[in-house]
């Protein structure tokens, strides 16, 4: 089998018909080569599946699932609540962390934030693309931007990336079922208000990532890191 996953939107079974859409199909056709008889991956949360193509039409792929590859897995849910950041790194930071297995993104205006509106729709393709890549089966969710004090009405295993803390070391013993969220300041960092709310909030993990002042996308990858790391 061609080693090309696409995500697909619709529920996915076996001998399903139905079609990929333009882009995809121009994906398929065009750049990879790929023609009648090739066989392609389709993934959603649903499960992996083989699918061969056996038609193509003005352009567009006709496939038919005939096998399955994975099913829907329970993985623990992992959260990223961040504050924008500008364009170029922002992309990265999302694929990145899409990459180390982040289920959901908050986005927060925090009080010194200097990007205050994010392009939804511009970080789904960033996510759906980076997941098609680094062979997971979900795609995380991106929720519409928010204020701290909506976030923190979330029942989370809070890890707060703290510049002031002595911290760093993440205690398991500390963690229950519910997710665990990542949260990391903007580029100026938390407020002392916003960083004095956050450390009230029940069960919450300060964590100094380094000793150095971190650019905020290194932060997310190395917190990231460390929390794959102590949780798997």
């Amino acid at each position: 089998m061609n080693n090309i996953r696409l995500y697909f939107l619709e529920n996915l079974y076996l001998n399903l018909i139905d079609k990929l859409n333009k882009p995809q199909s121009h994906y398929v056709i065009k750049v990879m080569r790929l023609k009648v008889g090739d066989n392609i991956s389709l993934f959603n949360s649903g499960g992996e599946w083989e699918a061969k193509i056996i038609n193509v039409l003005k352009n567009i792929v006709e496939f038919k699932i005939i096998k399955q590859l994975r099913s829907k897995k329970n993985d623990k849910q992992l959260w990223l609540a961040f504050s924008p950041i500008k364009s170029n790194y922002f992309n990265f930071m999302i694929q990145k962390a899409t990459e180390l297995g982040v289920t959901k993104f908050i986005p927060i205006i925090f009080d010194r934030s200097v990007v205050r509106k994010i392009n939804k729709e511009r970080l789904e393709k960033i996510v759906i693309e980076a997941a098609e890549q680094s062979n997971r089966i979900d795609i995380p969710l991106i929720e519409n931007t928010q204020n701290l004090k909506s976030f923190l009405k979330n029942k989370v295993n809070l890890i707060f990336a703290d510049l002031n803390s002595d911290n760093k070391k993440i205690d398991l013993k500390k963690l229950n079922k519910n997710p665990i969220c990542l949260i990391i300041g903007p580029e100026g960092d938390f407020s002392e208000k916003e960083r004095e709310q956050i450390l009230l909030f029940d069960g919450v993990q300060p964590l100094k990532i380094n000793d150095h002042i971190l650019r905020s996308e290194t932060a997310v990858i190395s917190a990231l890191s460390i929390i794959n790391y102590v949780i798997n």
